[in-house]
């Protein structure tokens, strides 16, 4: 006898990460208006008009906000599908101990040279997480083959990986906002605005991402 899983129980990643993805978005909408407070002004001075004043406020704005409104995000998501939380958990308790495994048997072979299995084993997956965002950027096929092949050596889910993904496509957005805080001029904190939208479009694709 076999039971249907309650769709609501067992979410795509869409559904399980909306929350994120929807800040994602607005994160992606407010450094476009970030960046057309300091391009729009310009656009629309007489040309012969050498200085032009600019609103750099909500570029420092976005720049400070963007961390707090990603993780409460995430946390909104979490609580609203504890069940998938739980099985996530159980999951990566089950490939860390398998990454572990693989660590011990890599240092008895090279003594030393790992620096600890646990650290070994978390560190394995934060890489593999920015190998398969950095490939998604430019073949998401090539990317999805990646995923699956992590995925078949038992040291990793699906799930967590495009999850590291998305974390490694996260940071890299957020280190770029940082620099607006330190940029010279208001074009260049403009432009970092921009720039940051590449890396927070890719972690709202990787969230998305369903491969079943």
């Amino acid at each position: 006898m076999t039971t249907t899983p309650n769709r609501l129980d067992l979410p795509a990643r869409r559904r399980r990460n909306a929350r994120l993805i929807a800040a994602l978005t607005q994160l992606i909408g407010a450094c476009a208006e970030a960046a057309g407070a300091v391009y729009q002004p310009i656009a629309a001075a007489p040309p012969a008009q050498e200085a032009v004043e600019v609103n750099l406020m909500p570029c420092l704005q976005v720049s400070l906000s963007a961390a707090l409104l990603l993780d409460t995000a995430r946390a909104e998501d979490d609580a609203r599908w504890p069940a998938a939380v739980a099985r996530e958990r159980a999951a990566a308790r089950r490939t860390f101990a398998a990454r572990c495994a693989v660590a011990a048997a890599e240092e008895a072979i090279e003594p030393d040279s790992l620096g600890g299995h646990e650290q070994a084993a978390a560190m394995e997956l934060a890489s593999a997480g920015e190998d398969v965002a950095a490939c998604w950027r430019h073949d998401p096929e090539q990317a999805v083959a990646l995923v699956q092949e992590l995925v078949a050596s038992g040291e990793f889910t699906e799930d967590e990986v495009l999850d590291d993904a998305v974390d490694s496509a996260v940071m890299l957005g957020l280190l770029t906002l940082q620099e607006v805080r330190t940029a010279t001029d208001p074009s260049a904190a403009a432009e970092l605005c921009l720039n940051a939208v590449t890396h927070i479009a890719l972690a709202a694709t990787l969230a998305s991402a369903d491969l079943d």
